[in-house]
């Protein structure tokens, strides 16, 4: 059974930090694209950013800049590293992964989803 447990998340001021991680079990990490979608309130799911096995990123134009995403293949976690954070980054933010090595910003694209952790950025 495949299981994505994010972390991390939590309230924080208007240009702070914090670091979000996501553990994968149930499938061999290394052979998967793993990625960050979130949602606003009142909006639709978007995509934030993704890693491809070899370490290949993309990230949304809102966030590229400030969101820097990795993983650790020896942990099975993935981790995006959020600074400077907005108000309008306020959502709650999933992790995904796909097989294979070609990243994607389609939610459709990823198999499997974690539960998302609630990040709140107050001003």
């Amino acid at each position: 059974q495949v299981h994505l447990v994010e972390s991390g998340g939590g309230l924080v001021q208007a240009g702070g930090s914090l670091r979000l991680s996501c553990a994968l079990s149930g499938r061999t990490f290394s052979t998967h694209v793993m990625g960050w979608f979130r949602r606003a309130p009142g909006k639709e799911r978007e995509f934030v950013a993704a890693i491809t096995t070899s370490g290949s990123t993309t990230y949304a134009d809102s966030v590229k800049g400030r969101f820097t995403i990795s993983r650790d293949n020896a942990r099975n976690t993935e981790y995006l590293q959020m600074n400077s954070l907005k108000p309008e980054d306020t959502a709650i933010y999933y992790c995904a992964a796909r097989y294979g090595d070609n990243w994607s910003r389609r939610e459709s694209m990823y198999a499997y989803w974690g539960q998302g952790t609630q990040v709140t950025v107050s001003s």
